[in-house]
Order: structure tokens, then C-alpha cells, then sequence
């Protein structure tokens, strides 16, 4: 029997990639991509675990999961960030963003 790829495993990895490239757009969008790479994932490791000596590219697979764990995580991170912030209200932002200029110019002095 020929061997061939797992049917899956390059969206996998496409989709894992850009959910950490999109983590930091509110979260969502790279929450999305992940769980939509996660479940792809696991139907083409379901199929790899039935016959694992059909199937080529499984280390594509395992890459495309880590990335997708990866952008979820880095994901979730970023929508409690970002709900923080707009916890905040807007005085809040205001402080927390003379807050972090006050912390830029210490450094830059620091380093000159």
C-alpha cells in the first residue's frame, strides 16, 4: 500500500500559524482559527492512530497542533487583556497609558 499525507495536516498548520499571528486581534479571531485547527487536528490524528503506517506527514500535524495551542492560549491572554482594559473606562486607559510612558522614558534614560 502507497503511503500518502494525512488529508488535514496543512490547514492544520496554516490555520495554527495564523491564530498566533492573530491572537492580539481582541483575542477572537485567533481563538477561532485555533479551535477550528484543534478539531481538524484531532480528526486527522484519529485517522493516523487507525493506520500510522499509511500516513507520511504526522510531524506536520504535531506542528500544526502546537501552533494552534500556541495562538489559543496566546489568545485567551489577550481577550482577558484586552477586557481588562476596557474594564478600565476610560480615566483608567488614560493613567495606565501615561503609566506606561512615564515607564518608556525611565528606561531611555536608563539606557543613555
Amino acid at each position: 500500500m502507497e503511503k500518502r499525507n494525512l488529508p488535514n495536516a496543512t490547514v492544520v498548520i496554516v490555520l495554527g500559524a495564523l491564530s498566533m499571528v492573530t491572537c492580539f486581534c481582541y483575542g477572537i479571531i485567533g481563538l477561532i482559527l485555533g479551535i477550528v485547527a484543534l478539531v481538524l487536528a484531532h480528526k486527522d490524528l484519529k485517522l493516523y492512530r487507525e493506520n500510522p503506517e499509511i500516513y507520511l506527514n504526522y510531524n506536520s500535524l504535531t506542528i500544526g497542533r502546537i501552533l494552534a495551542i500556541l495562538g489559543i492560549t496566546l489568545s485567551i491572554i489577550s481577550t482577558i487583556f484586552f477586557a481588562y482594559l476596557i474594564s478600565l473606562g476610560e480615566e483608567g486607559m488614560k493613567d495606565f497609558q501615561q503609566n506606561l510612558l512615564e515607564k518608556a522614558k525611565q528606561q531611555q534614560e536608563m539606557n543613555e
